[in-house]
């Protein structure tokens, strides 16, 4: 007899991807989100494609798996896919040193961001 079998997270007609750490700060990967969310699915990977910033491109992957997981996970329909849910949080932070003149230190914080995309299908209007 084993463990009986988790729930989902998440509605029969959505999918969802994380990203745990995901380098640089939450504020900053909070704008790239903000960038995709409530649009559609194949729209906010060409927004992440051509976005300037940096983190764009960690978060195109965090997206594009979460569309891979609808397709053979779940078997929802691609083109129907829109963006229900783009959510950041802190993840670890690295804590450095850095010396500096007269024998003192300076520290440094390197942190990392977590990501939830959670796309759902869409009934087409007509």
């Amino acid at each position: 007899m084993g463990k009986a079998k988790a729930p989902r997270r998440v509605a029969d007609n959505e999918a969802l991807a994380v990203g745990t750490q995901i380098r640089g700060s939450a504020q900053k990967l909070n704008l790239v989100a903000q960038l995709i969310r409530g649009k559609k699915a194949e729209d906010a990977l060409n927004i992440l494609e051509f976005s300037k910033r940096g983190m764009a491109k960690d978060a195109k992957k965090v997206l594009a798996s979460a569309i891979a997981n609808a397709e053979n996970n779940h078997d929802l329909d691609v083109d129907a896919l829109v963006v229900a849910e783009a959510s950041v949080g802190k993840s670890i932070t690295m804590k450095r040193f850095h010396t500096r003149g007269r024998g003192k230190s300076t520290r440094i914080l390197k942190p990392f961001s977590k990501l939830r995309i959670v796309v759902r299908e869409q009934e087409e209007e007509a």
